[in-house]
């Protein structure tokens, strides 16, 4: 089974479900997306409203992964700078592949379709993010094609005591076929 892909997908009460819920399975498998298990769709509701507003004002993309009965499995959003020196990367942002799935290569066919994505944005000639330390999304991240460019250190507080480096990675877009090469 493939993933299909789609950039921009119009937005309806289904999809915002599809995003809560699969949001809500990647946070309680303990994925690092912006929450500690156990966490609920009402709590993650607030997080991806403020998502749709900056989509409705054209600061962010959307790209969903559905599954082969159309469900929600993978998501990602594509962040643009609006700083006038800094037109020409974007953030990536809530990057999930539903637990369910991974380990099959969909997160290395999430990141493609993104990297696909921001090369279709006009002026746009690198990505970078930013994961949490102690995870092994680094490590990921850098066979998929990205660097660690900075880290900040104890930046991320995932619960008393136990505080994560903050890591930036930068994907240049250079070439028209695939992740550039680190």
């Amino acid at each position: 089974m493939a993933l299909t892909f789609e950039l921009d997908p119009s937005f309806s009460p289904e999809l915002r479900d599809g995003i809560t819920a699969l949001w809500a399975d990647v946070s309680n498998a303990g994925g690092a997306v912006g929450f500690v298990p156990p966490v609920i769709p009402e709590e993650i509701r607030p997080e991806l409203l403020k998502h749709l507003v900056a989509i409705e004002e054209g600061r962010t993309r959307l790209l969903v992964g559905r599954d082969e009965d159309g469900a929600v499995a993978a998501t990602a959003f594509l962040n643009l700078n609006t700083h006038r020196l800094m037109k020409h990367w974007l953030w990536l942002y809530t990057v999930m592949v539903h637990p369910r799935l991974q380990g099959k290569g969909y997160g290395r066919d999430l990141m493609e379709a993104a990297a696909d994505a921001a090369r279709s944005i006009e002026g746009i000639e690198a990505i970078r993010l930013t994961c949490r330390g102690g995870t092994g999304n680094d490590r990921f991240y850098a066979s998929c094609g990205y660097k660690e460019v900075g880290r900040v250190p104890d930046a991320i507080r995932v619960a008393p005591g136990d505080d994560r480096d903050d890591i930036i990675m930068l994907l240049p877009l250079g070439c028209a076929s695939g992740p550039a090469t680190p």
